[in-house]
């Protein structure tokens, strides 16, 4: 991976996206921890699209308690091909490390084959498996195994609420892992097939949704360092966050367009989307996977808005998961029928051209 070391050298500035965007001729795009885990779903064929749902007991020569776990949190595991060549990316590592264990154990995810690693944003519900997973794993990851974030207050301490404590990610965890740390505040290339957005744009009627508040410095070894962010957040005390680090996963599939892995939309649904474009240069949108963030007390004139938009984006396909609510979810459904497919743990979408 080409960057320019930064500090100990176990940081980089991630490889900048420029020129012609990658492009793959095969996706697979797994739910590996999400918020709902349902049995015995149909699995569809639609086309270039295959979906695969799990069925009722995952490994029957197991104990019963071997068995899919659903948690409010993400993780996806994308696996790309490209003629001869295959790379696979673990997308957020869900909100606790066993469930995410778990399941790559019952769904056979190896660690080992991981090319990347993407951390969507700074919130405990998409970085809380990772230590644990970067424990159980030692010895067993790529050496010098890139690790993407978004940019520096990715690392921020955060609280949510009346204040409830909503963690930090642990640097010195990825330290210690021997991972490449990769700063992607801008469209980046991971793995060769893939991009990031880079930091999104707010381009739309869409505003940060369900804000956190963050806090710059250090202590007890945790936090962001205050000459890499924003001065304008250097406070000294918690402020409302911006999600200025947020990144989306996105890949090209040749003749198909954009496959875009949102994981939570706190920039907005759109904004993502459109950064994504912006970025690849591709306005061709095959499908938007992952967390849309669109639930109450956000109500229906403003789940029309963003239909209206998607609509006007045109994409094959809606994978709505995670913090995206049964009420955007039934209207988006009537609203473009056809388009949208409800995601559970362990489902598998096949792209193809």
């Amino acid at each position: 991976m080409v960057g320019t070391l930064v500090g100990s050298g176990r940081s980089a500035r991630a490889q900048a996206l420029g020129g012609a965007v990658p492009q793959v001729d095969r996706l697979k795009v797994r739910m590996v921890s999400d918020i709902i885990v349902r049995r015995f779903g149909i699995s569809q064929k639609l086309g270039d699209l295959s979906i695969a749902r799990m069925q009722g007991n995952e490994t029957p020569d197991a104990p019963p308690r071997a068995t899919l776990v659903g948690e409010w949190g993400l993780s996806m595991h994308a696996e790309s091909q490209r003629d001869n060549e295959v790379r696979n990316i673990l997308v957020d590592f869900g909100y606790n490390p066993v469930t995410l264990l778990t399941n790559m154990e019952i769904l056979k995810i190896q660690p080992e084959e991981f090319d990347a690693l993407v951390l969507s944003h700074g919130h405990y519900d998409h970085f809380g498996g990772m230590v644990g997973f970067l424990s159980a794993t030692k010895g067993k990851l790529k050496k010098d195994l890139p690790f993407f974030v978004g940019g520096e207050d990715c690392f921020c301490t955060r609280t949510v609420g009346n204040g409830g404590q909503f963690g930090a990610l642990d640097r010195q965890a990825i330290k210690e892992s021997n991972l490449i740390l990769m700063m992607a505040d801008g469209p980046a290339v991971v793995a060769d097939h893939a991009f990031t957005t880079g930091k999104i744009a707010q381009s739309s009627f869409e505003k940060p949704l369900s804000p956190s508040r963050e806090k710059v410095g250090i202590a007890n070894g945790f936090g962001c360092f205050p000459d890499k962010v924003s001065p304008a957040k250097n406070a000294g005390e918690f402020v409302v966050d911006d999600f200025e680090h947020e990144i989306g996963t996105n890949f090209l599939l040749k003749g198909k367009g954009l496959v875009i892995l949102t994981s939570c939309s706190h920039r907005g649904v759109i904004n993502t989307i459109r950064q994504a474009q912006r970025a690849s240069g591709v306005d061709k949108v095959h499908a938007v996977i992952g967390g849309f963030h669109l639930v109450p007390p956000l109500d229906d004139a403003y789940f029309k808005q963003v239909i209206a938009e998607l609509k006007d984006i045109n994409p094959d396909y809606l994978m709505p998961a995670h913090c995206t609510g049964e009420p955007f979810y039934d209207m988006v459904r009537r609203e473009m029928p056809g388009k949208v497919f409800q995601s559970n743990v362990g489902t598998l979408y096949t792209f193809t051209t």
